[in-house]
């Protein structure tokens, strides 16, 4: 009896997991990640001649046969996957408290520890199916390149079972926790976790990292015995991440690391952990049930009582429109968008932002285009992100679709995001003119439009608010560690002037968001017809 109990439960947690995963991989969101593995593992791979790498051992590269293309864009995975992957697959449970279905399996006999086991496995489905994209991107890429067109299939997913998914599971896991502690289930929550990935994505490369850190260690030492290198310094010096070379790279032959049963083992604990992360919020998590702790942030109450449940709604909505009227209507439209923007705004978040642009104002001029700007444009990712997303995750596309002059209210959505970049971005722009400096005003005034453009398109076409945080927060990072060719605000500067992409170009990147946004919204209004 206590065995079928078991095969009941293990069987309800399978079709509980699928049924979540079948639901993910349909939301735009997923697709969107899908295309940035696909674009990871080109840029895994370059032509033989290229000048930017993922993988190098000093002024070296692996042949790419299997084995070096497999660890290469598995390594580069591991990486993107475990800071990016948490955002696609986080509000699994908050999904299930809007959408109601919490509160029905809340009243079935599966226990707490189950539903989060669930989830768990459904994140890692999620975030396994990507790296299984990954993986079939590595393929394709071995036979473009040509440098050895004979696919060995373990070599080449070795790397992606061994190094990297147990990564994703503690990704998975994490995702599962962060949701159930009050003061991470929110955008704070995408914030911290940025910082903690980055964490763990820059100490897993050391040697001596736990559980085997990100694999590093093990790859480096088995390319520099091929190579034969010896020391941590010269040639043999280990890379991984985006770097510019001034030459390509010389191939050498590389048959692969052997695995290593010290590893093997120290993978093994670590999903192993991570499982059980996944399970220990059971000791607290309240089960949907306010009573025990409350709803997750942001959801409503479930009304008790039969009068309490809302009339039927009719499967078609005839909502009455109004004519449009013009004139000077557009300003009090753009205040009520600010309104909408800034709202729930804390005053710490008021005095954080006076502190930085009191700094702006003080220290000199190159702390405050490298230093201060990056700063005063990262602070405000939260509000940034509600662009395009807030009607579609608080359910008001319907009684905005009554709205007459929808594309006028989506460009004042837009300015919004303006007037938010322009005002926390003041302090740098009025240092900038001061010192007469015309370019980095010109890219200032480019990256002001960039910002918002790129959030609104991003939120109209994912309808979630975690893919621009995702995308946002590691490309601020990449800006502030001087990669000239991302920096779209003018904070990477060669003798004085920016040396990052012309302010036009920036500019009409931001336009082409902007129109991207409002072809969307408009495609979206015709499907629904």
């Amino acid at each position: 009896m206590a065995a079928g109990g078991a095969a009941v439960t293990a069987g309800a947690l399978a079709r509980l997991a699928a049924g979540d995963f079948r639901d993910r991989v349909r939301r735009p969101a997923y697709a969107v990640t899908l295309l940035a593995a696909v674009g990871l593992g080109c840029l895994a791979v370059p032509p033989a001649d290229g000048h930017w790498v993922i993988l190098a051992v000093g002024r070296y590269r692996g042949e790419y046969n299997s084995a070096y293309v497999g660890l290469a864009t598995a390594l580069a995975g591991a990486l993107w996957l475990t800071v990016g992957g948490f955002y696609v697959v986080r509000k699994g449970i908050g999904r299930d408290e809007e959408t109601r279905v919490g509160q029905v399996l809340a009243a079935t006999p599966l226990r707490s520890s189950g539903y989060l086991l669930a989830k768990f496995l459904s994140n890692l489905l999620v975030l396994g199916s990507m790296l299984g994209v990954l993986a079939l991107t590595a393929v394709a890429m071995q036979l473009v390149r040509g440098e050895d067109r004979a696919v060995d299939p373990v070599a080449l997913s070795t790397p992606f079972l061994v190094t990297a998914l147990p990564l994703l599971a503690a990704t998975a896991a994490a995702a599962v926790l962060f949701e159930t502690l009050p003061l991470l289930r929110g955008g704070a929550g995408n914030v911290v976790w940025f910082f903690v990935a980055l964490a763990v994505t820059i100490g897993g490369q050391s040697p001596g990292a736990a559980f085997g850190g990100l694999g590093v260690a093990q790859a480096a030492g088995s390319l520099r015995a091929a190579l034969g290198v010896t020391g941590d310094v010269g040639d043999g010096e280990f890379s991984l991440g985006l770097t510019r070379v001034d030459t390509p790279l010389v191939p050498f032959r590389w048959a692969g690391a052997g695995l290593d049963g010290g590893f093997l083992l120290q993978r093994l604990l670590l999903v192993l952990l991570a499982t059980a992360v996944a399970v220990l919020p059971a000791f607290w998590f309240g089960r949907f049930d306010p009573a025990r702790g409350g709803p997750p942030a942001g959801a409503n109450a479930e009304p008790s009582g039969a009068a309490a449940l809302p009339a039927p709604v009719p499967a078609t909505v005839a909502l009455p429109r109004t004519a449009p009227a013009f004139g000077a209507t557009f300003g009090r439209l753009l205040a009520g968008e600010v309104r909408i923007l800034l709202g729930g705004v804390s005053r710490w978040w008021w005095l954080v932002t006076g502190g930085l642009t009191l700094a702006g104002l003080t220290v000199p001029l190159d702390d405050v285009t490298g230093v201060v700007l990056p700063a005063l444009w990262v602070w405000p990712v939260l509000l940034w992100s509600r662009l395009g997303s807030q009607a579609a995750e608080h359910d008001l596309d319907v009684l905005l679709a009554a709205y007459p002059a929808r594309r006028r209210r989506l460009l004042a959505e837009w300015a919004s995001g303006v007037v938010l970049t322009a005002v926390t971005g003041a302090a740098p722009c009025i240092r900038l003119a001061v010192a007469g400096d015309g370019p980095g005003l010109a890219a200032w005034t480019a990256g002001a439009l960039f910002v918002p453009s790129l959030a609104l398109a991003l939120g109209v076409l994912s309808r979630t608010h975690r893919v621009f945080q995702a995308l946002y927060l590691p490309l601020c990072y990449l800006v502030v560690n001087q990669v000239a060719a991302l920096d779209f605000m003018g904070a990477v500067r060669t003798a004085g002037h920016p040396a990052g992409p012309g302010p036009l170009l920036v500019a009409a990147a931001a336009l082409a968001l902007l129109a991207a946004a409002f072809l969307a919204a408009a495609a979206r209004r015709e499907v629904r017809r």
